[in-house]
């Protein structure tokens, strides 16, 4: 029986780029999900179409799973994909998206943020080519959840998600599917997945950190099952709602465990992890910490080596704020190279046009063309499969990178927390003095160029403004943007980098080789005086 529920519409179901974020016991409010919910079907109208449907596994992930199922049926949609367990990383929800032609995606996840009671959760929309819904998209899921009073609803039993299967309700089809079957058959396609085994075969050791959440049952299958990985290599691989109290951010800080082991004590030859939904990535060798600007710039000047790749590359793409190594590369391999504000649907456009075949940011998310999302996995198969060709150590491969292209030195301070405000005027106050700052010199820093970086999109034309405040030197940038991805304060994000073409040069302490810059930034735009902090909260 469908049932019509009547209901007070909420205000604050704004989507940000990731989509609608907040924490748990917000969102565990009263028909908040469910009016949402209603607000996305509205617009996308979702009747007679086909659905897919899934999450990381944090807190409250089954009970939202049920929620929607029983919605989309209501909501008269023809068929709903639904990883089994409820279970669906966010590349793997992409690929699912692209191989079913589905209307829509519903990917339920807070991607590297804590989970728990009192941690965060999110339900992000994506698209028919399997990324991120536009902006007008968005808006108009916003405007409609403003007043939207009334939701339609399944009544009866929940769904059985514990099993492959097929199960008919009022119209619709319910699909319950393995996507880790799916998703390392995609791998398949791409990877010499023999060549890789030799590589793990010849004494080759690994570490891989699934940080309990969902790319364990992934991981497990595609390096222990089918890639011969010892199963002992495979870290916390069991998906938890809680994630087990860890922080599912793959980066030095949260992922400590993993970096001692591999980058300071150098007991195994390399590591990686991947977050809460696995669209992110940390690769670490031994003695150090791939930063994730460098690993985009290896995997892009490397990609021919992979049968995926050997045809070459279309063009790549990196955020604004992720450091220009890829511009070096792809001015070397004769290619267009992209720059875009922060957000995968920027990059999905571009590699829907064909315009590019690999894109990343600063924050660990890299991907190419195989799916409209950035991919954790897919990163560590790249690196995997350049080692297994090149027979080098990842510090070896960086050096010889950084001998033919010269060393990007890149640094990224996080103050998470800060009063929102604060943040807001801190940024008001730069761009306010960005036309007196070029010309002028702060310490060594001469500003050559100062200015808040727009974009057009030149595939739809649509206008994006504000996207970050660059302050350009010769050879360094500082950028300071505020994130939209915590749900607590505000989170200023001030990037560092400076380029430094020789060789001899190359092996500074990163601290060491920002030091100058990092000062300038910090005085530059008065952090201290706006956020109370006089060091970052997470530093990357």
């Amino acid at each position: 029986m469908i049932l019509s529920v009547d209901a007070r519409p909420y205000t604050d179901q704004t989507l940000g780029t990731s989509g609608l974020r907040k924490p748990v016991p917000h969102i565990m409010q009263p028909h908040y999900v469910e009016l949402f919910m209603q607000s996305v079907f509205d617009v996308v109208d979702v009747a007679g179409a086909t659905l897919v449907l899934g999450g990381d596994g944090r807190f409250f992930n089954d009970r939202a799973i049920q929620t929607i199922l029983k919605m989309a049926v209501a909501n008269r949609v023809s068929h709903v994909v639904v990883g089994r367990g409820g279970l669906l990383s966010t590349p793997a929800a992409s690929a699912l998206i692209r191989a079913r032609k589905a209307k829509a995606g519903i990917i339920l996840s807070a991607s590297h943020n804590p989970g728990g009671p009192d941690g965060d959760f999110g339900i992000k929309i994506n698209a028919a080519h399997g990324g991120p819904i536009p902006v007008s998209v968005s808006d108009a899921i916003h405007q409609r959840s403003r007043t939207c009073d009334r939701y339609q609803i399944l009544a009866g039993d929940d769904f059985s998600l514990a099993e492959e299967g097929r199960r008919h309700v009022e119209g619709c089809l319910v699909e319950v599917v393995d996507s880790v079957r799916d998703y390392v058959g995609l791998m398949e396609t791409l990877f010499d997945f023999d060549r890789i085994g030799d590589l793990f075969r010849s004494g080759f050791t690994m570490r891989f950190d699934a940080m309990n959440a969902v790319t364990g049952p992934y991981a497990t299958e595609l390096f222990h099952r089918r890639l011969g990985l010892p199963e002992a290599s495979l870290m916390n691989q069991v998906p938890k709602p809680d994630f087990g109290g860890l922080h599912p951010d793959p980066n030095p800080h949260h992922a400590a465990a993993l970096v001692d082991m591999v980058a300071g004590r150098s007991e195994v030859d390399f590591g990686a992890a991947s977050d809460g939904d696995g669209d992110r990535n940390l690769i670490v060798g031994r003695g150090l910490v791939v930063s994730p600007s460098d690993s985009l710039a290896v995997i892009a000047a490397n990609a021919r080596l992979v049968p995926g790749y050997r045809q070459g590359l279309a063009g790549v793409a990196r955020s604004m704020p992720t450091s220009r190594a890829l511009d070096r590369v792809a001015a070397s391999l004769g290619i267009p190279a992209h720059v875009t504000p922060t957000g995968w649907k920027y990059f999905a456009n571009l590699l829907e046009a064909g315009l590019i075949t690999i894109c990343g940011e600063e924050s660990a998310g890299t991907g190419s063309d195989h799916v409209r999302e950035k991919d954790g996995l897919w990163a560590v198969m790249m690196w995997l499969a350049i080692l297994a060709e090149r027979r080098l150590s990842v510090a070896d491969i960086l050096a010889d990178h950084w001998r033919t292209y010269g060393r990007d030195y890149y640094q990224r301070l996080d103050f998470e927390e800060v009063d929102a405000g604060a943040a807001e005027e801190l940024m008001d106050s730069l761009r306010r003095r960005l036309p007196t700052l070029a010309g002028t010199r702060a310490g060594a820093f001469e500003v050559v160029e100062a200015g808040d970086f727009a974009y057009t999109d030149p595939v739809d034309g649509s206008v994006a403004t504000k996207q970050g405040v660059q302050i350009i030197s010769g050879d360094a940038r500082i950028i300071y943007r505020l994130s939209g991805t915590g749900t607590r304060g505000a989170t200023l994000r001030v990037y560092l980098e400076r380029f430094e073409p020789s060789a001899e040069r190359h092996h500074l302490p990163t601290s060491e080789a920002l030091a100058a810059v990092r000062d300038t930034a910090m005085a530059m735009a008065e952090v201290t005086r706006f956020t109370g902090r006089t060091t970052a909260s997470v530093v990357s």
